[in-house]
């Protein structure tokens, strides 16, 4: 049988992604659907740890933008996502999986402090971790959280799915003629400003050599296809 390209990874979603079609809040077949490629991929015999973002219930920066103090939005933004995590778990373990959500900000009513030891024992036996809460500070996205996961955790790559499939030289929905990168290195999409993640999640990956591979979600199968095939979607590396 063949083995995956990792034995651990950090899957970076979006809060789109758990409000499906919609513009916000939460849609239950996209959840549904969501835990199931989770599923599939955690049986497949890797380790899978999760960070989710808010975008879905609100961005902190856009809350900023239209008048919000920053800090108050981001700590909005950081229980969104723990809402969001939550969700996940619910719908992860009524396909049998055991979890775990850590949250960055103590809320024990609700998950387990962030503890990089435990959150790597649960993987090691086989749980799915959702890291939720962001990084615990303010002016730090998500995905910039899940690249401090994935170094934490010792992970062999970052995961970011999105709605397209890898990062192009241009915005391929207004652009027909964009060009999809097989390989791209951190330091392009830095200078290039290619978009798909901001710059400290690109030079702290870039710093510790995690590749990132950026695939989209659209077609079933998604998360495990990328485990064992390096021609879908874009990776990013030195």
């Amino acid at each position: 049988m063949e083995a995956p390209r990792w034995q651990r990874v950090v899957l970076k979603l979006s809060g789109e992604a758990v409000a499906g079609g919609a513009s916000f809040g939460f849609d239950a077949a996209a959840i549904s659907r969501l835990a199931e490629e989770i599923a599939d991929a955690a049986n497949a015999g890797v380790q899978i740890a999760v960070v989710v973002g808010g975008g879905n219930v609100l961005r902190g920066a856009a809350a900023a933008a239209g008048g919000m103090q920053r800090v108050v939005a981001d700590h909005i933004g950081m229980l969104a996502t723990v809402q969001n995590a939550l969700a996940l778990q619910d719908a992860i373990e009524r396909l049998g999986l055991e979890t775990r959500v850590q949250t960055a900000v103590e809320m024990v009513a609700f998950a387990e402090p962030f503890i990089r030891r435990r959150a790597i024992r649960h993987l090691e036996l086989g749980r799915v971790v959702i890291f939720a809460g962001g990084t615990g500070n303010p002016y730090f996205s998500t995905d910039t959280a899940a690249a401090l996961r994935a170094l934490e955790i010792g992970a062999g790559a970052l995961l970011k799915a999105t709605k397209v499939d890898g990062i192009y030289d241009r915005d391929p929905q207004q652009d027909g003629a964009a060009r999809r990168y097989q390989y791209v290195t951190y330091r392009e999409c830095i200078e290039k400003r290619l978009g798909v993640m901001d710059v400290a999640a690109f030079a702290l990956c870039e710093d510790n050599d995690i590749p990132i591979v950026v695939f989209s979600l659209r077609d079933r199968g998604a998360i495990r296809a990328v485990l064992f095939d390096d021609t879908i979607g874009t990776t990013v590396r030195r």
